[in-house]
């Protein structure tokens, strides 16, 4: 079985897909987790973002893993590294480098042929696995995908404030939507979820019953 969930950050695409994959006993994918410890090996080695070669050269040679569902880089865990404010602002850059995302679309692919999975990200459902079994949108308004990631970071962090994340949020989906490969956008065959106004328990329970229902 390929699931496929798509979205904006913030809309709970990776806490929702966890639940999910634990509820159906299947693995779990993280894709964004990738995309950020790329850009994390990329600030890691002070490697100028604008450098394509250079950032394309570093993450070839960069071990970037999942353990028990959690992402890792040369063999550190780096769960939380990947969620600073720092990370945050480049990741984007990154991510949209066309050999960057053949590296990674590569490796999810592979890794989908050799088990069920759930995947989440920007291009599951239209690049990574066009083919999944079942294919979920989830979005939610910027003001709440910012307060969630406030949440998630703001206490932690002098760097952030809601009003910063916002403005963030909202830049990252200009430039996923804009960008040149792996554009986020909305499978025609996937089903859409509003995520604004309704607990997570709730949104996993809907894709469950769309999934088994069948």
């Amino acid at each position: 079985m390929k699931i496929a969930v798509d979205g904006p950050a913030g809309a709970g695409k990776s806490t929702i897909s966890k639940i999910l994959a634990n509820k159906l006993g299947i693995n779990y994918l993280d894709t964004g987790a990738m995309y950020r410890a790329a850009t994390y090996k990329v600030i890691l080695e002070k490697i100028d973002p604008e450098d394509e070669e250079a950032v394309v050269q570093a993450v070839e040679n960069a071990s970037i893993c999942f353990k028990d569902n959690e992402i890792y880089l040369d063999g550190k865990n780096i769960k939380k590294e990947i969620r600073s404010p720092q990370v945050n602002r480049l990741v984007s850059v990154i991510s949209k480098i066309a050999k960057i995302r053949d590296i990674m679309v590569s490796k999810q692919k592979e890794i989908s042929e050799k088990s069920d999975v759930i995947m989440d990200g920007r291009d599951i459902g239209t690049v990574v696995m066009p083919d999944a079994d079942y294919k979920f949108y989830l979005d939610a308004s910027i003001e709440i995908r910012a307060s969630r990631r406030f949440k998630e970071i703001g206490p932690k962090s002098s760097e952030s404030s809601l009003e910063d994340l916002k403005d963030e949020i909202a830049r990252r989906d200009e430039e996923d939507k804009n960008r040149k490969t792996g554009p986020l956008k909305i499978a025609k065959d996937a089903i859409v979820i509003d995520t604004s106004d309704i607990g997570i328990d709730q949104v996993v329970e809907r894709m469950a019953e769309k999934i088994k229902g069948e």
